[in-house]
């Protein structure tokens, strides 16, 4: 019974990993990226998330607890979860310790980002360019925020290929594969988006 349930409870894990959480790091990736055209485009963009109705609901509700329960489950996984050495390949085994790690490092980052951007508003402080700018000019931010980024898009990307085969949607090994390419493809191509906008504010 108690594996049943830890089963279910690993597989409603990493549906929240990517719907909603996953679905709302592409649209934050989206919309921080409009710094790259500049800071009046990234301020409007920023408004724009800013003054959606029912904002703090959706905020509480569609992003914070979910990634409340990700984040404790996750924590939970990486400091009791072994390595599968005997089902799965040695490169395969590699990402199931690094999605371990970027968990942690991933949860670091985001709770320093919400601090420094999410609770700063609410004291008061406008989360614009100049902020961003601010926060990106000390060279140990901008490289935290790289690693952050990195790690968080790595956590999500590599996130998906363990969705896919909890699920029941990747049951071969070939298809597996196909998954592993995909995947991969997706963790360059967003990294590159986050990298691109990291580097608009500097």
């Amino acid at each position: 019974m108690a594996a049943n349930q830890e089963f279910y409870w690993r597989r409603l894990h990493s549906l929240v990993g990517v719907i909603p959480v996953g679905i709302f790091l592409l649209q934050h990736l989206v919309v921080n990226n409009f710094a790259t055209r500049g800071p009046d485009a990234f301020n409007k963009a920023a408004h724009f998330m800013e003054s959606l109705p029912f904002r703090i609901g959706l905020e509480v509700f569609i992003i914070y607890l979910p990634l409340l329960f990700h984040a404790i489950y996750g924590l939970y996984i990486a400091f009791t979860a072994k390595n599968n050495i005997g089902k799965y390949s040695y490169f395969r085994n590699w990402m199931f310790m690094l999605q371990r790690v970027s968990g942690v490092i991933t949860l670091i980052f985001i709770a320093w980002h919400v601090w420094e951007t999410r609770v700063a508003a609410a004291f008061g402080a406008e989360v614009n360019f100049n902020m961003m700018a601010d926060i990106l000019s000390s060279p140990f931010m901008l490289a935290f925020y790289v690693a952050g980024v990195v790690s968080t898009i790595f956590h999500f990307a590599n996130g998906l290929w363990s969705f896919a085969v909890s699920w029941g949607l990747t049951v071969t090994p070939r298809s597996q594969l196909i998954a592993t390419y995909v995947t991969i493809g997706i963790f360059l191509l967003l990294s590159f988006v986050g990298l691109n906008t990291i580097f608009a504010f500097v």
